[in-house]
């Protein structure tokens, strides 16, 4: 019984760890008026009738602090990758050349920096409600174990251990979330 719950915490530990690699991956897709590839990612161009994610069409660079290079691998696509950067709404305008594709970052205002921390604080938030669900899910089994012999002092002493963790996950997600926002306010 007492192995079990030890796997479990342990699994939730690993579940803790996720939560915020995705949060991490979540905010390197916040755009901070600096150029970073991460801010293409979602895009996918139609590639012999199937979307296929833009790295895979073309070499993604950084060529400054705010510039992004494209260079797609097949000349005869780079009117596709324009649309689907227009479609994907990113808020860049692609300029072409014939060979490659720049975007240019625009700096951004005050107010569009704000609405950005709003954002990633949205995003902390719910990267804290996925810990706390894990959290309820462990706490859970461990309550149902004190049905099957484990003592009161066991289950206290597994829940406040878990509690221990969440809690350390939390301070965790508020770093993350505040270093990227000053990132973001930082001009």
């Amino acid at each position: 019984m007492s192995a079990e719950i030890e796997q479990l915490i342990r699994q939730a530990k690993t579940d803790f760890d996720k939560a915020i690699e995705h949060l991490q991956k979540e905010l390197l897709k916040v755009r901070t008026g600096k150029a970073n590839i991460a801010m293409i990612d979602g895009v996918h161009v139609m590639y012999y009738g199937s979307p296929v994610p833009l790295s895979q069409v073309a070499n993604l660079s950084v060529s400054d602090a705010r510039t992004i290079s494209i260079q797609p691998w097949e000349k005869k696509i780079i009117g596709d990758i324009e649309h689907a950067i227009f479609a994907a709404n990113l808020g860049f305008t692609p300029q072409n050349d014939g060979e490659t594709i720049r975007l240019t970052v625009p700096p951004l205002t005050e107010d569009r920096r704000k609405d950005l921390v709003k954002q990633v604080k949205h995003h902390g938030e719910e990267t804290k409600v996925a810990l706390r669900n894990i959290r309820h899910k462990v706490l859970d089994h461990i309550k149902k174990e004190k049905n099957h012999g484990l003592s009161e002092d066991q289950v206290r002493n597994k829940e406040n251990q878990v509690q221990q963790m969440l809690n350390d996950y939390v301070v965790k997600v508020d770093h993350v979330v505040e270093s990227k926002d000053k990132e973001l306010m930082t001009v």
